[in-house]
């Protein structure tokens, strides 16, 4: 019994020290790993697709190039309409600071604010302190890595679907002489593959598809709200709630304090602002947590608190792509280990349930 207890905690502690190698291993070379998962992903979102132009006696190189095109086509899209809205937003810049440092400066002064920092504020002092050319070098940082990673993204995709269902058969031929084996001696044991893939690419394909239909209609309504009240730029504010809604909890904060702030520098009124947000902040809490969990229903079925680790274990590891990621690669997770029947994977299936 000793010797028992002694293999099980030898288990758990090199259990745990594998999942920090494997998760150390993981943001060391996220430059690799991101771009594999983001064309994992898009593999299951274009899998119907795909499957229905091979009932179509179509050639999967024919299927494949179409997927790539059709890919490269809107990453450039998005690509072209970021940079249009940055630009557009630089031509008034110069005119949004001093706006700012105006209604910064005559807070101060109304709070009884004696320090000059405040009643004499400029913000343009801020921007002196960073290094323009390191500033300049970071962004084109950026945008090559953006290039980069586009480019990794689309060419594993190519790879991983052409070569996606020589893997999937080699494994399910392997799980399914282990599951044949263990239901000869142990039932319970058998862990089905076939319908463990068929489970987690039917819940990523409803997850993302879902989600980006709740956030493009939460878009669409703040886009609406903003432009009834005239805030500039409200097209811009309404793309960046679709993408920030991805990023379950912290997104929709963040998506509604840039048009806040927009609102606030635009027409130098608190109450008109507060306003704003407070309706802004309205019809995020209904769609999210009243519409959306209705839509999802227990599809998913991941407790909260799972999820809040998640996403800061996943936004440690990758950043805000693993914020994005979170979820999906969560569920992933949660499926896999529910379709295994070993006693203690279950159990740490149920404590990730809702």
């Amino acid at each position: 019994m000793e010797r028992q207890n002694f293999d099980s905690v030898v288990k758990f502690f090199v259990s745990v020290i594998g999942i920090i190698v494997i998760l150390a291993v993981l943001k060391e070379l996220q430059a690799l790993f991101i771009p594999f998962v983001i064309a994992y992903f898009l593999f299951f979102i274009f899998h119907p697709v795909n499957v229905y132009f091979e009932k179509k006696k179509v050639p999967q190189v024919v299927t494949i190039i179409f997927d790539v095109i059709l890919m490269a086509l809107v990453i450039w899209g998005f690509y072209r309409l970021v940079l249009s809205s940055v630009y557009q937003i630089n031509q008034e810049l110069p005119l949004y600071i001093a706006k700012l440092n105006h209604i910064i400066s005559n807070t101060a002064i109304s709070l009884g604010v004696k320090d000059k920092a405040y009643t004499e504020f400029q913000i343009d002092q801020l921007f002196s302190m960073f290094d323009v050319s390191a500033l300049a070098e970071s962004f084109l940082n950026t945008t090559l890595s953006f290039i980069t990673t586009t480019g990794l993204v689309l060419f594993f995709f190519i790879f991983i679907s052409s070569g996606h269902d020589k893997i999937y058969e080699a494994l399910r031929n392997r799980f399914e002489e282990k599951e044949l084996e263990k239901q000869e001696e142990n039932p319970t044991e058998a862990f089905n593959i076939k319908d463990t893939f068929n489970h987690i690419v039917q819940q990523v394909q409803k997850y993302i598809l879902t989600k980006f239909l709740i956030s493009l209609l939460t878009g669409v309504i703040i886009g609406f709200i903003l432009y009834l009240f005239d805030v500039k730029f409200f097209f811009i504010w309404a793309l960046l709630t679709v993408f920030l809604n991805f990023i379950p909890n912290f997104g929709s904060i963040i998506a509604v304090l840039f048009p806040a702030l927009m609102s606030l520098i635009q027409f130098d009124s608190f109450g008109y602002t507060l306003l704003i947000l407070g309706i802004m902040i309205t019809i995020q809490n209904l769609i999210g947590n009243i519409l959306e969990p209705k839509v999802f229903g227990s599809s998913l079925g991941i407790n909260p608190i799972v999820i809040l680790i998640s996403l800061i274990v996943w936004g440690y590891i990758w950043g805000i792509v693993g914020m994005f990621l979170s979820v999906p690669l969560t569920a992933i997770l949660k499926i896999t280990l529910t379709g295994t029947k070993s006693p203690n994977l279950r159990l740490i299936s149920d404590l990730m349930s809702n």
